[in-house]
This record gives structure tokens, C-alpha cells and sequence, in this order.
């Protein structure tokens, strides 16, 4: 049964769903705005870097050693977002999983559509690397299209025979930009936040000359083997579940050491409301140990 806080903020985000969509840019600048007011952990270090011409953030909780790295790949449906967006959930993975987490400001579509945001964070795991940084204390995820990133990134890696990091982690991945999955009508009437429709026009913009279901954009389409050990969460009630629940099939299925964890009456990305929610502090804990349990 949910906490009452999850059905207090529940309810704000159903009245936020119900009000007139605001265009892109003025979207992107008020969730900014929103973002920059609210505070991470007292005594958290942020410092701005540059790895490879990509800007980032490095995020460490007062409380995190900052042993390894959590490579943490923000959502916003490849439009939008950014380190300032996720530094209060960066801040909060940091203390669960005891790492420095590195946040990418990769680009954007529509200005920079596949394979910009690709090539960004491709270039900062490298830099990582270059950087003397063992793979072996690396693990990489993110949230929402971040998780479709990180997936992605996998990928690329494996197929470039290059090292993977240690773990990989999935916060209510989007993996599949052609929105086949059945749970966008099933789960349309309990979503507070993600329409089917509101997507569309952010697959296009992403892929743009691209076909939506190359692995490389959808990765629920690819062959998964020689993947990293998985954890995925994802909120029973959003309408990008079967993302989830195929994707962690697929990877089963291929052999790769999988966790999936539906969590009951859970929205998209819950975690991002840490520590208002109970919910969203049990998960981040969560992501901790198993971030942890598979450094060597």
C-alpha cells in the first residue's frame, strides 16, 4: 500500500498532468528554475568538470567515501534535463552507493538529434577510462530516457569490444521509441505524468532520420548478451512498464545476471522525490547495495 506522501504527491502530479502543456523551451527553463531551489544533503560537493568537451558534474554526498564511480545518465525525454535537474537524486545515489556520481550534460533534440547524446556519453565513459578509472569500480545507469542511454552505451561498448563497467542500473527506462508496449493503454488511467502521446513527438525528435527501433535507439530491441549485472525499477503504474518488464526479459533471456523490481502504486521515476517519499529513499538504499555488491 502506498505512503500517504505518495498519494499527496501523486495527486499534485494528476492536478500538474490535467493544466496546458507549455512549449519546449519554456518547459526546459521552468523545470530548470524548479531544480536549482531544491536543496541536496547539507555538506554534498558539487564540482563542475569537462571530460572529453562534454560538461558534467561530479555529485558526492557528505556521507559517501566516493569509492568508484556511478556514471548516472539524467531522463528528460532526450529533450530536456540536465546535472542541476538530478543533483538532489545524484546526491542521494552518491550516499547509497558510497561513489562519486558523474552526471553528463549530454546534447539535446531536437538541436541535436541520435547520435549527439550517444557520442557524449560514450566520450565521458572513455574519458573515465583514460582517466586510470577500472571498470571494475565503474557502474553506470539512469533515469527514463537516461536509462535508455545507459542501455545504448552498452551496447556500443560491447560491440566496440571495449571494457564494461561493473553494474548497470535502470530507473524506469524508456526503451523503446516505437511505444509498442501494451502497458501505454493499460496503465494510460494510473499515470500521473507520461501519456503515450506525449512521447511521440520526442521519439521523432530524438531519432530523427533514424529508425526508432535500431537497437542503438531501442534497445528492447537488441541482443543483450554479455551485459553487466541489471537492476531495474519501475512503478507498477506508469505507462512505460512493459519497457521495463521486456527489456529485463530479454536480458534474462541472453543470460545476463538480472534484478527487476515492480514497485506497487509507483509513478515514473519516483525516486527523483527523495526524501519526501518513503518509497524513493527505500529505492535509492536499494540501488546502493547492489551497486556496491558488484565492485571488486
Amino acid at each position: 500500500m502506498a505512503s500517504t506522501d505518495a498519494e499527496r504527491i501523486k495527486a499534485e502530479l494528476i492536478a500538474d498532468k490535467n493544466t496546458p502543456e507549455l512549449g519546449l523551451e519554456e518547459s526546459r527553463k521552468e523545470w530548470l528554475e524548479n531544480a536549482a531551489n531544491d536543496p541536496v544533503p547539507e555538506g554534498t560537493k558539487v564540482e563542475p568538470v569537462e571530460l572529453a568537451g562534454v560538461s558534467a558534474e561530479w555529485v558526492q554526498h557528505p556521507d559517501s567515501p566516493g569509492k568508484g564511480v556511478f556514471l548516472f545518465i539524467h531522463g528528460g525525454g532526450y529533450r530536456a534535463g540536465g546535472c542541476i535537474t538530478h543533483r538532489n537524486l545524484a546526491a542521494r545515489l552518491s550516499g547509497a552507493s558510497g561513489t562519486r556520481v558523474l552526471v553528463p550534460d549530454y546534447r539535446l533534440a531536437p538541436e541535436h538529434p541520435f547520435p549527439a547524446a550517444l557520442e557524449d556519453v560514450s566520450a565521458v565513459y572513455g574519458a573515465l577510462l583514460r582517466n586510470m578509472m577500472s571498470p571494475s569500480q565503474i557502474s553506470i545507469g539512469g533515469d527514463s530516457a537516461g536509462g535508455g542511454l545507459a542501455a545504448t552505451l552498452l551496447l556500443a561498448l560491447r560491440d566496440a569490444k571495449g571494457p564494461l563497467p561493473s553494474s548497470a542500473v535502470f530507473l524506469s527506462p524508456w526503451t523503446d521509441l516505437t511505444l509498442s508496449g501494451e502497458s501505454y493503454e493499460t496503465r494510460r488511467e494510473f499515470d500521473p505524468s507520461i501519456t503515450r502521446e506525449g512521447l511521440q513527438e520526442a521519439a521523432a525528435q530524438y531519432a530523427g532520420t533514424a529508425d526508432p527501433a535500431h537497437p542503438l535507439l531501442s534497445p528492447i530491441k537488441a541482443d543483450l548478451t554479455d551485459f553487466p549485472p541489471m537492476l531495474v525499477h519501475v512503478g507498477d503504474h506508469e505507462a512505460m512498464l512493459d519497457d521495463s518488464l521486456v527489456f529485463a526479459e530479454r536480458a534474462k533471456q541472453a543470460g545476463v545476471e538480472t534484478e527487476i523490481e515492480v514497485w506497487p502504486d509507483m509513478w515514473h521515476v519516483w525516486h527523483q522525490w527523495a526524501p519526501d517519499l518513503p518509497e524513493a529513499e527505500e529505492a535509492i538504499e536499494k540501488i546502493g547495495v547492489f551497486i556496491k555488491a558488484h565492485f571488486s
